[in-house]
């Protein structure tokens, strides 16, 4: 990837101008200049904004992501951002007769050539942002419509010729202007906004030193900073890696000089960094797409993800506090920490601007205008203090940033929606719905465990929200069909896409921390598996009790939440040895593995809910009862409370 030293100049206003003339054209289209869009006299139908954003967004990516590593020669890249500006031009003037004599079905001579030339476009534009594996699967996909009718049964669908394929997928609104660009275009711009200017603002920095002034004289507090700090960043920014590089920078060292490992240093900001991506109030791009296939508010997308995220969380607390306790770190001493009144003195503003967001988002329900308001808030507040106040320079670095990560998501929403396209126009969607079922012969435990494995195999090679549209498509219809709660569904895939980021060997989030903390990979990658071990386990939970993604009584709730977070509890402290309120589990020989297991079990019981859903007579009463009596002989052993049978 060209890094930003070597972009030339004129290429950096460009995708700032592209940048402010894509959030222009948002914000116009939500009404927010005036009660009818001001460019109404261009922009007539939703078409015809689609199109002005690929005109806008689509050249730069040839130009700011290079065909391959260190390449440095831009006159073929010039060539194909001009191609690109000038087919989804020729798209924009022709909306209008393209919807009213339906060219997605039977195009004019020159509008299937120019779809020819915009879909190759489009996969190399794939190819440069998303990697070669989702290259791969999103050409294999897109083609398929031609070929479809000459592939084995299970995989047999419509066939289409050529002409038809590259019609439908750049001139229907199911395939490149399908629901993951549609989602770009009116919900995830202002979001990625208004993260590029959390960062270039300072907001880093101050969610750092109030997490340093909050938790940093606590034992652990170095670590217990990174989980708040990058957790927070890691939401806004929607990406694990470059969270990593960002906060780690300034967290990873903090841990080593607090005397905690470089291996666990690394992993403690790979696990927060990812765990980010599931905190609300944002949750990176993946969740607005969440929201327009299951056709509700973002906000109750947002809503959901709450407890699970808050477990995954104080899993994390949990076992970093045990890892303190038997390593005896000390907190910071205060004198040494940022004072909380001078942190809040010289950043409000971010939390004023995180206050307005979420009343917009919650309580009026606006989701789609709520970032944009958020951001000129947060803008117009950062040039009154002197602090963070920028100058034309810092401004245009801000745009810079905007439109280099617009670009690149626009052109993985574009690409993945070609998959879209191929799957609607063959009809094989619905055939592989199908055959899932009949895989899983009716046992949606086996299907649970097919989607959880094939969302982190996706989760390898393409980015969270490519893995999970594609896994939204094909697996989660199945799910659902088989009784279980729709967003609980799409939460499940979210949740199993992510864990490749932590998982050896790929681990790319802790590898990441690695390079940053001089450690072993690999190791680093085996103690963030080791400290976000229970996010393998509560998406089972939260998919097998709705009740923990707010689905219920109130009474349902609480007591789903409970139960889960004291499962959650037994299950750190048999991994760390350390249980809270009672201390070190340090019984050695076969009597304390056998209890530090027997608490694990027992806790991992503790929190499941009832498995009737999945076909197995096994009610909660059941677990609770058999991971209670578990938990307790496991304590027990390992305290040296209990006397083994056998010597």
């Amino acid at each position: 990837m060209r890094s930003p030293a070597n972009i030339p100049v004129w290429v950096r206003w460009l995708t700032g101008i592209s940048a402010a003339l894509a959030a222009f054209l948002a914000m116009d289209t939500l009404r927010m200049f005036a009660d009818a869009p001001l460019l109404d006299f261009i922009i007539t139908i939703e078409n015809h904004y689609y199109y002005a954003l690929l005109a806008l967004l689509l050249p730069p990516v040839y130009l700011l992501f290079p065909p391959w590593r260190n390449a440095t020669r831009y006159w073929y890249d010039i060539l194909l951002a001009l191609a690109a500006f000038g087919a989804a031009a020729y798209f924009f003037i022709n909306a209008e007769t393209m919807l009213d004599y339906g060219w997605e079905f039977m195009a004019p001579t020159t509008a299937v050539w120019v779809s020819y030339l915009l879909w190759a476009l489009v996969l190399e534009a794939v190819r440069r942002c998303g990697g070669m594996t989702l290259f791969v699967l999103v050409l294999l996909f897109s083609v398929y419509p031609i070929l479809a009718d000459s592939m084995p049964g299970p995989i047999s669908g419509m066939s289409s010729s050529p002409a038809e394929t590259a019609s439908y997928h750049i001139m229907s609104i199911e395939s490149v202007l399908g629901l993951p660009f549609r989602a770009f275009a009116t919900l995830v711009i202002g979001f990625l906004i208004f993260g590029v200017a959390l960062q270039h603002t300072g907001g880093g920095r101050f969610f750092i030193n109030l997490a340093f002034a909050l938790f940093g004289h606590v034992r652990g507090g170095a670590a217990k900073v990174s989980i708040v700090s990058s957790g927070l960043m890691g939401s806004m920014s929607g990406s694990v890696i470059t969270n990593v590089l960002t906060t780690g920078q300034m967290t990873i060292p903090a841990m080593k000089r607090s005397g905690m490992d470089k291996e666990y240093a690394g992993g403690v900001e790979a696990c927060a960094s990812t765990g980010g991506v599931l905190l609300p109030p944002i949750m990176g791009s993946t969740a607005f797409v969440m929201a327009t296939f299951l056709n509700v508010p973002y906000t109750t997308v947002a809503l959901a993800a709450v407890i699970p995220a808050a477990l995954y969380f104080f899993g994390l607390f949990v076992q970093i506090d045990a890892y303190a306790a038997r390593k005896d770190l000390k907190g910071t001493p205060r004198e040494e920490l940022p004072s909380l009144k001078d942190t809040m003195k010289e950043g409000w503003f971010y939390l004023a601007a995180f206050g307005v967001l979420i009343f917009l988002l919650v309580f009026l329900q606006r989701e789609a205008v709520a970032p944009f308001i958020a951001t000129g808030m947060l803008l117009v507040l950062n040039q009154v203090t002197k602090a963070q106040r920028w100058d034309m320079k810092k401004a245009g670095e801000f745009l810079y940033a905007s439109g280099r990560l617009l670009a690149e998501l626009l052109a993985i929403m574009a690409g993945v929606g070609l998959i879209v396209g191929a799957l609607s126009m063959s009809g094989l969607s619905g055939t592989l719905v199908n055959d899932l079922l009949y895989l899983a012969g009716d046992s949606i435990w086996l299907l649970l465990l097919m989607g959880a494995l094939t969302a982190f195999i996706l989760g390898i090679g393409m980015t969270v929200t490519a893995a999970y549209i594609f896994l939204a498509i094909v697996l989660a219809p199945a799910l659902s069909q088989a009784g279980l709660d729709p967003m609980s569904v799409h939460l499940f895939i979210l949740y199993w896409g992510m864990l490749s980021f932590i998982t050896p060997p790929v681990a790319l989030g802790a590898f990441a921390a690695a390079s940053v903390a001089g450690a072993s990979a690999l190791a680093t990658g085996f103690k963030a598996m080791r400290l976000g071990s229970v996010i393998y386990f509560i998406p089972f939970f939260f998919v097998l009790d709705p009740a923990l993604i707010l689905a219920g009584t109130l009474w349902e709730i609480v007591s789903a939440t409970v139960a889960a977070a004291v499962g959650v509890l037994f299950i750190a402290a048999s991994l760390q040895g350390y249980l809270l309120g009672m201390g070190f589990l340090d019984r050695g020989g076969w009597a304390g593995l056998t209890g530090r297991f027997l608490l694990g079990v027992g806790g991992g019981l503790i929190a499941l809910p009832g498995l009737e859903a999945v076909g197995f007579q096994v009610n909660d009463t059941q677990l609770l009862v058999t991971g209670v009596t578990g938990s307790v002989l496991g304590i027990l052993l390992s305290k040296r409370l209990l006397k083994p049978v056998l010597s």
